[in-house]
C-alpha cells in the first residue's frame, strides 16, 4: 500500500512539472504575441504590459528549477521519467529565453522611428504567424508527448531562417539607399533576428520533447539556413 502511495505521488509531482511547463509555455506564447502586436500598432501600454508580464515567466522558470532538484534527489527517476525531468528544465530554459526576446520585441516598438519602410514592416507579422506557430504546436507535442509533431516543428525552422534571411537583406537595401532608414530599419533587423531566435528554442524544446518520447535523438541534424548565424546575438534594449 505504502509503494503504491509513493508511485502516485511520484505521477503527481510529474504532472505538476508538466502544468508548470505548459503554463510557462502559455504565458510566453502570449507575450510574444502581444509583443509583435505592439510592434504593429505601435502600442506603448501593450509593449509596457509584455514587458512587466515577463516576470511571471521568470517565476515559473524558478519553480520548475526547485522541483526539478526536488525530484531528482528524492525521487531517483529512471528512463523516460528521469528523461522528462531533466528535458523540462532544458525547455524551461528555453521558454525563459523566448521570454527574453518578447521582452526585447517589446522594447524595440516603443523605439521605432516614422522612417520604417512598409515592406519589411509587414514581414515581422508574417515572420511572428510562423514563429507563433512553432511554439503552439510544441507545447501541443509536450502536452500529447507526440514525437512526430515535434518533428514537424523542427522542420519549420528552416522556413523561419529563409524567411529572416530574405528580410535581412532587403533592410540591408534600403539603408544603403536611404540614410534616413537607417535608425528604424536598425530595430527593424533586430526584431527579425530576436523572432528568429525565437524560432530556433522552439526548435530546441523539438527536439528535447522528441528525446524523451523516443529515447533517441532525431535522426538528421536540424538543417540552418540562417545566413547572417555568425552575428552576435541581439542583446537587450536598455
Amino acid at each position: 500500500m505504502a509503494d503504491n502511495h509513493i508511485v502516485s505521488a511520484f505521477d503527481q509531482e510529474l504532472n505538476a512539472l508538466k502544468t508548470k511547463i505548459l503554463r510557462m509555455g502559455g504565458i510566453a506564447e502570449a507575450n510574444v504575441a502581444s509583443a509583435i502586436q505592439a510592434i504593429v500598432r505601435r502600442d506603448r501600454a501593450l509593449a509596457e504590459r509584455t514587458i512587466s508580464s515577463d516576470q511571471r515567466i521568470d517565476v515559473f522558470d524558478s519553480e520548475i528549477s526547485d522541483l526539478v532538484t526536488r525530484l531528482l534527489a528524492l525521487r531517483q527517476p529512471m528512463a523516460v521519467d528521469l528523461r522528462f525531468i531533466v528535458g523540462a528544465m532544458k525547455m524551461a530554459t528555453d521558454l525563459e529565453r523566448i521570454g527574453d526576446y518578447a521582452k526585447n520585441i517589446a522594447k524595440r516598438s516603443t523605439a521605432l522611428g516614422v522612417a520604417v519602410p512598409q515592406q519589411p514592416m509587414h514581414a515581422i507579422p508574417r515572420m511572428g504567424e510562423l514563429v507563433l506557430g512553432m511554439i503552439k504546436d510544441v507545447l501541443d507535442a509536450i502536452s500529447s508527448e507526440d514525437a512526430e509533431k515535434a518533428t514537424a516543428v523542427r522542420d519549420r525552422d528552416p522556413v523561419l531562417d529563409e524567411l529572416y534571411n530574405s528580410v535581412f537583406r532587403e533592410l540591408l537595401t534600403y539603408m544603403m539607399e536611404d540614410p534616413r532608414t537607417i535608425t528604424g530599419c536598425t530595430h527593424l533587423l533586430f526584431i527579425a533576428k530576436n523572432l528568429e531566435r525565437i524560432g530556433d528554442h522552439a526548435t530546441n524544446m523539438a527536439e528535447t520533447i522528441y528525446y524523451i518520447v523516443r529515447g533517441q535523438r532525431m535522426v538528421s541534424d536540424r538543417p540552418k539556413a540562417d545566413v547572417t548565424a555568425e552575428m552576435a546575438d541581439p542583446g537587450h534594449v536598455a
